[in-house]
């Protein structure tokens, strides 16, 4: 490693050591959910960069809900840009402009892009993250993406910082890796409640495995799309094992993909 990357690793290290250290007095914009937001400590970090993972394709609505769910709570009445790799169009299909109304985002303040590949959706995210006039930024991408390592992360968290404007990851099929999330979720589709009168109500069960600041936790989430906010949803039809403590985050992502193929 040349002296100069070490020099530039070095200064990032320290920036982030040094925003780590002022996360407490940041604005958090809660989800709605009583539990969840006492886990965060008020709600989500703004300006700051959260990961949304699902296992797979079979997965990948929930999380997108769920994202998008994220982006309306975090924008607010600003303008949000998703950022979309070609190929997750590809693998499930291209965006709904009319699903992801149904579900409380403002069309009118939705700016898609489209990328041709990971690195080009990655440069698009930096990019748009820099905008301050911007609520929130998805970046959208499928598969392992050697592109967004630690240093890409570290970046798009100085960026977010500085801007003030929030980074959303949404990864589909690939597994967590280091990276300076303030938030890591894996989210997966809930089943939905017995009453009739309660169907069509987005279920999601969401497991937040990287709180840098606090504990984590799991909860079934009902998106309230009127309201624009989480609730607690109906409880779990069975009981459902917890992640063994001991194992690595990505053996317990794994072995959950491979149970489910």
């Amino acid at each position: 490693m040349t002296g100069a990357r070490m020099n530039t690793l070095a200064s990032l290290r320290g920036t982030i050591g040094r925003l780590e250290g002022e996360a407490g007095g940041l604005a958090r914009v809660a989800l709605g959910h009583v539990d969840a937001d006492t886990v965060l400590q008020g709600g989500l970090v703004r300006g700051a960069l959260h990961e949304v993972f699902a296992e797979g394709g079979r997965h990948g609505a929930a999380a997108t809900g769920f994202i998008a769910g994220l982006a309306h709570r975090l924008a607010g009445q600003r303008p949000l840009v998703w950022v979309r790799q070609d190929f997750a169009d590809r693998e499930s299909g291209v965006l709904s402009m009319s699903g992801l109304n149904e579900l409380g985002l403002d069309p009118r303040l939705l700016v898609t892009v489209r990328a041709t590949d990971s690195e080009t959706a990655l440069r698009a995210a930096a990019d748009a993250i820099a905008c301050d006039a911007l609520g929130a930024v998805v970046l959208d991408v499928w598969g392992e993406v050697r592109a967004l390592d630690l240093v890409a992360s570290r970046r798009l968290t100085l960026a977010a910082r500085a801007s003030n404007v929030t980074c959303l990851v949404l990864r589909t099929a690939a597994v967590p890796s280091a990276s300076t999330a303030e938030t890591r979720w894996v989210v997966r589709a809930a089943p939905s409640p017995s009453a009739i009168e309660a169907w069509g109500a987005p279920m999601l069960d969401a497991s937040l495995i990287r709180n840098r600041h606090g504990q984590t936790g799991q909860w079934i989430m009902e998106w309230k799309c009127d309201e624009g906010l989480f609730r607690e949803g109906a409880a779990y039809p069975q009981p459902v094992a917890a992640a063994p403590a001991d194992r690595s985050l990505e053996a317990s992502v794994v072995g959950t993909r491979r149970r489910a193929g």
